[in-house]
């Protein structure tokens, strides 16, 4: 098969499933791993798409950037105003425990949700965690809600606490459901965002809580940021908008992870 014929096939598989690995190419091709190898090498350079460990994705998947709350605010509002939806029937009337709210958009509605949930019982009140600087002035005047703001350095483009202060209160706290952002949500790569110190906040937030709940609208399925912060056997449930890829559906499945579409 000629180089072109190969360049092709990859090309046209990156296309359809985003991915291609070194070992399937090499198999369905029959020629050595390191010929492929090569080719993706010059296919990287042409733009087509991106090298990873064990193959490439394309190029337009590959390292999502990370953009600012406010450019975000204004992407896909509606999806994620119906995942935030689902996400609240999570905390039915009667609950009487703790949550944690990740910083961003998403998990933003779901804040903005909360302003008019009331308790079933008259005095009770929802004990809420965060590290978000705007979730937390969403949330302040509600009698109804018990407010933690986690410490630590606030990150101007998510207006986010991070840093040891900020995993360092985490540890001292055992809520009953997290609700998280993501960047992205891989099945090769798990949970993932362009931020270490998000990341390590992210983390803690996952392995403190007795159920870790992720939101994560359509555009964030089957993507992978530069740091991953859970992998997927780590979380419990992905509340998204729309049906999942069959690979990430497929793994998540595998790692015992319920998948709500809102």
């Amino acid at each position: 098969m000629y180089a072109t014929e190969r360049h092709e096939h990859i090309t046209s598989r990156v296309k359809t499933s985003g991915r291609v690995s070194v070992a399937d190419v090499s198999r369905e091709l029959g020629v050595t791993a390191e010929t492929i190898r090569r080719d993706l090498d010059q296919l990287e350079t042409s733009g087509v798409l991106r090298r990873v460990h064990g193959g490439a994705v394309s190029a337009a998947r590959a390292s999502v950037a990370e953009a600012s709350l406010a450019d975000r605010q204004g992407q896909r509002s509606d999806a994620k105003a119906t995942i935030a939806r689902a996400a609240l029937r999570l905390i039915p009337e009667t609950f009487s425990g703790s949550i944690v709210i990740d910083a961003g958009t998403t998990t933003a509605h779901l804040a903005d949700l909360l302003v008019t949930w009331r308790p079933a019982t008259a005095g009770q009140t929802l004990t809420v965690i965060t590290n978000s600087v705007p979730i937390a002035a969403t949330l302040h005047h509600c009698d109804h809600v018990e407010l933690h703001l986690l410490g630590g350095r606030v990150r101007g483009i998510t207006s986010a606490a991070v840093g040891s202060t900020t995993v360092d209160e985490l540890g001292r706290f055992r809520p009953d459901i997290a609700f998280v952002g993501a960047n992205g949500v891989s099945a090769d790569f798990g949970l993932s965002t362009p931020d270490e110190l998000e990341g390590a906040v992210k983390s803690a937030i996952v392995r403190g809580s007795r159920r870790a709940v992720v939101l994560a609208d359509a555009a964030k399925l089957g993507e992978e940021a530069l740091i991953r912060f859970a992998a997927l056997d780590e979380i419990d449930t992905v509340i998204t908008d729309e049906v999942v890829p069959t690979t990430l559906g497929d793994a998540l499945e595998a790692a015992g992870v319920e998948v709500v579409v809102a």
